[in-house]
Order: C-alpha cells, then sequence, then structure tokens
C-alpha cells in the first residue's frame, strides 16, 4: 500500500509548540489563526495540532527576519567613508 503524504508529518500539541517558541499556548493557537504555522483541530473533542515541520519553518523565517534587521541597523549605522573605504570615520566603535 502506498503511503500518504501526511503519514510523515509529525503534529505537535500548542503546549508542546508554546515551550519551543517560549509563548502561551494561545499565542501558538493565535500564530495557526494568523497563518504563521500550520495547525488543524483533530479529534473528539477537537484539539489543536501543529504541523512539526511549520515550527521550523517559523523558526528559520525568525532568524532570517532577525538577521535583516541586525544588517538594516548596521547600514544604518555606518558613516559612508567607513563603507568607501575613504574619509574620516565619525564614530568609531
Amino acid at each position: 500500500m502506498p503511503e500518504s503524504p501526511a503519514s510523515g508529518m509529525r503534529m505537535l500539541a500548542p503546549a508542546a509548540v508554546a515551550e519551543v517558541l517560549g509563548v502561551s499556548a494561545d499565542e501558538v493557537v493565535a500564530l495557526v489563526l494568523d497563518g504563521r504555522l500550520r495547525g488543524a483541530r483533530v479529534g473528539a473533542p477537537p484539539q489543536w495540532r501543529i504541523e512539526e515541520e511549520s515550527v521550523t519553518e517559523y523558526l528559520d523565517d525568525q532568524a532570517e527576519e532577525a538577521r535583516r534587521i541586525a544588517l538594516w541597523h548596521q547600514s544604518n549605522a555606518a558613516s559612508f567613508p567607513e563603507l568607501w573605504g575613504r574619509g574620516t570615520v565619525r564614530n568609531p566603535d
């Protein structure tokens, strides 16, 4: 019997995801509702489950955003002589 695409998918409880992200379980559900994490309500009674892969992607996206913000702040702090390699540096570190 062929494997379904979802057979290798691992689903996590909001509390487990909250522990990894350092937020509350309600905030994890809000991230799912905002579309920043992939999840669904399953079972009877329905309970939220979040795809483990989406948590990894979310963390990667957050790290990339932090990197870009740091580069932006760094570029804003640089003076033109520093960028061009000529002239006097106004605010040396």
